[in-house]
This record gives C-alpha cells, sequence and structure tokens, in this order.
C-alpha cells in the first residue's frame, strides 16, 4: 500500500490512488550502480491535476553537447559526493527545475532497475508523487541545461489517443508525422547490441516530442501505475536495456 499520508490520499481520484498503491508495491530496485563510472539518476515525478495524473518533463537546452533540444526528465550524472542514486535525482532536479530539496511535499514512491545506454550509463529512474501543486508555479528552468518546462498525461503514454481531448492540438515543430498521430515508432537496428532491431517510441505533447530513453522509463511507470501493458506494440524481436 502507498505510504502517502491519508489526508494527502482522501483528496486524490480513485485511480490516482491506484496508481501510487501500484508504484509502490513495485518498490525500490536494490541494485547497487554507486562503483558505475558512469552512474546517473532521473526523476519521474508525477502528481495529479484535474483528476488526471500527470508526469513532469523538460525540453533540454539547444546549448547543450549531448541530446541538445530533446525531452528529459529531469535528472543525470551520480556527484561524488551524492550517497545514492535517489540523492542524485533530487539534486539535479534542485539544479534543473528548482525543485525544493528535502521537500516535504515530494513523497518516494520507488525506483525501477536501471538501463544502461549506449552511451555506457547506468541510469536509475527514481518515482515521486508531489502532494502540492503550487510547488509547479515556483518552478524555474535553469537556462544553462533547460529550455523548457512541461507536463504530460501519464495515461497518455499508454494510450496516446486520449492526448486528443488534452492541450496537445497543435503539431510542435520537431513532430515529422502527420497532424492526426499523436504516436509512431521507428524500428533501428543497433550494431553495439549484435545489430538486434530496436524499436524507439516518439510521443507528442505540448513540447517536444518525447522519444528514447526517456519514452522507455515513461512506458516502465505507465505501465506498473496502470497495471496493465501499452495500447501498441512496444517491442520487436526481444525487449532490451535500453538504447
Amino acid at each position: 500500500m502507498s505510504t502517502l499520508p491519508s489526508h494527502i490520499l482522501d483528496h486524490l481520484t480513485e485511480q490516482t490512488r491506484l496508481c501510487i498503491s501500484r508504484l509502490t508495491a513495485n518498490g525500490f530496485d536494490k541494485t547497487d550502480i554507486s562503483q558505475h563510472p558512469r552512474s546517473a539518476a532521473v526523476l519521474v515525478l508525477l502528481f495529479e491535476k484535474a483528476g488526471q495524473l500527470r508526469v513532469l518533463l523538460t525540453t533540454r537546452s539547444k546549448q547543450l553537447r549531448t541530446h541538445p533540444g530533446q525531452t528529459a526528465l529531469p535528472g543525470g550524472r551520480k556527484d561524488v559526493t551524492d550517497r545514492d542514486f535517489i540523492e542524485t535525482a533530487l539534486r539535479e532536479a534542485n539544479e534543473e527545475v528548482a525543485l525544493p530539496r528535502h521537500c516535504p511535499n515530494v513523497h518516494l514512491l520507488g525506483a525501477l532497475q536501471p538501463y544502461t545506454t549506449l552511451m555506457g550509463f547506468r541510469v536509475s529512474s527514481v518515482v515521486a508523487f508531489l502532494s502540492d501543486n503550487s510547488i509547479l508555479d515556483r518552478l524555474k528552468p535553469n537556462p544553462a541545461e533547460v529550455d523548457r518546462i512541461f507536463e504530460h498525461p501519464l495515461e497518455g503514454i499508454l494510450d496516446p489517443q486520449i492526448v486528443k481531448v488534452d492541450e496537445v492540438s497543435t503539431k510542435p515543430d520537431d513532430w515529422p508525422y502527420e497532424q492526426e498521430l499523436f504516436h509512431n515508432y521507428d524500428d533501428e537496428v543497433v550494431p553495439a547490441l549484435g545489430n538486434t532491431v530496436y524499436r524507439v517510441h516518439h510521443f507528442r505533447t505540448t513540447a517536444s516530442l518525447v522519444t528514447g530513453l526517456t519514452s522507455d522509463i515513461l512506458l516502465d511507470v505507465a505501465e506498473i501505475a496502470y497495471g496493465r501493458l501499452a495500447a501498441f506494440e512496444r517491442y520487436t524481436e526481444k525487449r532490451l536495456s535500453g538504447i
């Protein structure tokens, strides 16, 4: 069961309470990546707005050397002073979007098994719930790292068609597909993984498209939270551990 106080749960929809309960029951992955030379962590910050569970996202600065202009979850590389990957995720969220450190309204729900990227990073995903939406109004993008802070319905990652009733009505500049599409994918051959075909999902949002590792992490979180698989074929040949 969720560890959130009852006075918080009582003000949430039944569906959000169930999502929180499933994520909490999934627990914290115990994989220790602290000694990995390229360990990193991201924060999947969830909150309820207008009865809908949503997730906080950012568009990376176009001035960054890696993945400029792409959608990302707040996060980054582990510092030597970080005690664990949870501290990494929360510290990075503070540095990138000014999420307060040691905030009593940020409730940790769990952590997923780390992904390994083609660049050699081991990335842990920390899932948390924000119980005070007024904090969202005080978030500010760090211009050195983030161009924009935005949000997206978590269930829209499982079933992209539901975003038609959301605010995603104008096709963003980086959406290369038809106006009526809210999800698409490319099957890419990955030489570093023995020429395995890997399915890269793309989701349309109010800002930059969600793709790559971010889309995989959100799919994992959404499938756990809602207790069902995505409404589309997620994999090709077999499940891999990142791109």
